[in-house]
């Protein structure tokens, strides 16, 4: 029997979660059918694509291996559907686009490399600014789409969101420190550390809020809005950082390495997703951005998720 598209979506959901409940959730969706489908996944392919053992899964040597087949099978497969469509005509017109720094560097590119593919006649103009300014400019007009964090939309009833990818909270370590080998870290542990807090789309409130909530007064040592900035720091020990899964790499520009940990309790997640005002009539342009997106996330091509994953299980 070979395999189907539906086992490689469900394959990559729980590669990239790391759990099939999560994967369940992320696609509403029974695990039952998750499992199945992985057996039967296994079964076709001759190998084990994850150990199982009682704190969840770990994906082996052949399952990161195949992890690149299955995400570039995918991949195709949605370009080729796209080939078919009307948007795929070389439609002129404009796209006036937003994006939040946060987005800018580690969701926008491959998205907006698809677009450009799919409606090559189209100028996209594209600005950068915090999300609150962002929403002025949607409710405006002056906007047509933009790209950024919807954790903390302001005007939720004048404008429309659709989630485009959920990132976890984990915290940043720099090789040797004494949290790197705990078993299970705590807020209380994370207290007790200097911290390194990024200041870009709301990441210093939210993190403020994190910590408060559970009952820990952070101990800020640096801010920064640099994301590069924080991995340097990190990696030399002035501190540890609690940031969204979405930006972790494990090397600073130095060469250091930094490890990445999950923390114990119930983190909130950094929501990315497309926001446009509700009710407007989008042109074709943003129109036809809005369902490269949506081919995007369904079909979880996305490179930048696969390299995360990569990078987290890297030697």
């Amino acid at each position: 029997m070979a395999f189907t598209l539906r086992q490689l979506q469900y394959f990559v959901a729980v590669a990239e979660q790391g759990s099939v409940t999560r994967a369940a959730q992320n696609l509403s969706i029974s695990q039952s059918s998750i499992t199945e489908a992985i057996k039967e996944l296994e079964t076709d392919l001759g190998v084990e694509l994850f150990d199982r053992h009682p704190r969840g899964l770990a994906i082996t040597h052949n399952g990161h291996q195949f992890l690149r087949h299955a995400t570039k099978i995918l991949a195709d497969v949605s370009d080729a559907r796209r080939s078919f469509s009307d948007s795929r005509e070389e439609r002129g017109g404009k796209l006036n686009l937003g994006v939040t720094s946060l987005v800018a560097g580690y969701v926008l590119s491959d998205l907006l490399a698809r677009y450009r593919r799919a409606c090559p006649g189209v100028e996209v103009s594209a600005i950068e600014d915090n999300g609150s300014y962002l929403e002025h400019l949607l409710i405006g007009g002056e906007l047509d789409v933009a790209v950024m964090v919807i954790s903390n939309l302001r005007d939720r009833m004048a404008l429309q969101a659709e989630i485009l990818e959920t990132s976890p909270y984990r915290l940043w370590l720099p090789i040797g420190h004494p949290l790197v080998s705990a078993d299970i870290i705590s807020v209380e542990d994370i207290a007790r550390e200097p911290l390194i807090m990024l200041t870009v789309d709301e990441i210093e409130e939210n993190t403020g809020k994190l910590l408060t909530a559970l009952g820990a007064r952070p101990h800020v040592a640096f801010r920064t809005r640099s994301v590069e900035a924080v991995r340097s720091l990190v990696a030399t020990g002035a501190g540890i950082a609690l940031l969204p899964d979405l930006v972790y790499r494990p090397w600073s520009l130095e060469g250091d390495r930094i490890e990445s940990r999950d923390v114990s309790g119930a983190l909130p997640v950094v929501q990315v997703g497309m926001v446009w005002r509700k009710g407007s009539s989008l042109p074709q342009s943003a129109r036809d951005f809005v369902g490269v997106a949506e081919a995007l996330r369904s079909a979880r091509p996305d490179e930048l998720r696969y390299r995360k994953y990569r990078y987290r299980h890297s030697d």
